[in-house]
């Protein structure tokens, strides 16, 4: 049983990756039919993250109420709903109001299953887990381009997907017993604590306001390490391609092309983080994720050329890959498996709002002064980061 639900877990994180890419991948073929600019994308992610937001600060509330595994499957019925609905809207403003129903299922799903993992599961699932999540990051968009190509339409792509989503609908419905029925393992993999002990008292503990949570020794700090890491990571997701052409001169194919070797580094990474953390703790893979980012950030900033930004983006994927799930990781540790889930949904909010605002913040960085500015970028990001989660440790310690 234990085996079945992790392995359900897995699909749902793959799941949880498979609509990220979908607007950016889409968006060229969707604008004009809608009639408006190009850079009314950034309208409709802000919705987006708006719900993810909105729903990962009620994520406490919601799982201690319901329990993970309704969390879960309301959440992804909410996504395929929503999804269907992006498919069949005709308007800008119809894939505005189910944009709203998309954030709301995906912050909620986030939240809830990195809690469940981090409490339940040992780290190299985490990182496995974040690896699937990459897997589905990057089947989605070669779903749409197969629609696309085979002139189905952006619409078709939307519907896969959603179909997808309906299909692990059902699975989670049916695995709901699961949910309830012991673990088989804790963070540790050694402790007789059952799903179901955590599921009672989550039910039995009163949820924390946004204001106790900001109370607690170090809740500060790791909200602000999250911060940063999410500002450091879309920064290079969104702009690293812009930074090769603008910068280095490449025509922009053979640049969204290289691009993507952020994306390889970070989801091989997350692949053999999970072993990685069988002998090293998630506070030295989160120092040795930095410290590969930081040589990430060295290799772009020095006069090498094309070869210097492609190996820097390829390592700061890398670098990356194990300090987002680590540090949800030693969110139970670090806070108490009690104070878990709260600590994880503001997290995730935290997240969304470095996502939301930083990358549009260097876009006008790189319009009015230079794009030249992208690793300086994000080497103040990384810099907030390292001294906030050592600061983190000291608090509590």
């Amino acid at each position: 049983m234990f085996h079945l639900l992790l392995a359900i877990i897995y699909l749902a994180f793959i799941s949880l990756g498979l609509p990220d890419g979908l607007l950016g991948s889409a968006w060229p073929a969707m604008y004009g039919e809608f009639n408006v600019p190009v850079s009314y994308a950034g309208v409709i992610s802000m919705i987006i993250s708006a719900g993810t937001i909105v729903s990962s600060l009620q994520s406490d509330r919601l799982t201690k109420r319901f329990g993970t595994g309704k969390v879960t499957l309301v959440s992804i019925a909410l996504t395929a709903v929503a999804l269907l609905g992006f498919s069949c809207s005709h308007s800008f403003i119809a894939l505005c109001l189910w944009g709203i129903p998309y954030g709301l299922g995906a912050g909620s799903i986030d939240a809830s299953l990195n809690n469940y993992v981090a409490l339940h599961y040992a780290s190299r699932h985490m990182s496995w887990l974040h690896c699937m999540w990459g897997i589905g990051a990057s089947v989605g968009p070669y779903i749409m381009s197969y629609a696309l190509s085979g002139g189905q339409g952006w619409n078709m792509g939307y519907r896969y997907i959603s179909l997808i989503q309906i299909v692990l609908t059902v699975i989670i419905l049916f695995s709901l017993p699961l949910w309830k029925t012991r673990s088989g393992s804790s963070q540790s993999e050694n402790t007789e604590t059952t799903s179901s002990d955590y599921e009672k008292r989550d039910s039995a503990d009163k949820p924390l306001s946004l204001k106790a949570i900001l109370r607690i020794p170090g809740a500060k700090e790791i909200l602000f390490t999250f911060f940063c890491y999410c500002a450091l990571e879309s920064t290079a997701m969104l702009w690293a391609g812009s930074y090769l052409v603008l910068k280095n001169g490449l025509d922009t194919e053979t640049a969204a092309a290289l691009a993507g070797l952020f994306f390889i580094g970070i989801t091989s990474g997350r692949a053999v983080s999970g072993f990685l953390t069988m002998k090293l703790s998630d506070v030295a893979m989160i120092r040795l994720g930095t410290c590969i980012i930081t040589v990430g950030i060295i290799c772009i900033m020095l006069p090498l050329g094309t070869i210097g930004v492609l190996s820097g983006l390829l390592l700061i994927g890398l670098g990356c890959a194990p300090v987002y799930p680590c540090i949800i990781h030693s969110t139970p540790e670090h806070f108490g498996a009690d104070k878990s889930q709260a600590l994880i949904g503001v997290q995730m909010a935290s997240a969304y709002i470095g996502t939301c605002l930083m990358p549009p913040l260097f876009g006008l960085i790189a319009n009015h002064i230079s794009v030249a500015l992208f690793p300086a970028y994000m080497l103040i990001f990384l810099i907030i980061m390292t001294l906030m989660h050592e600061k983190l440790l000291r608090k509590t310690k």
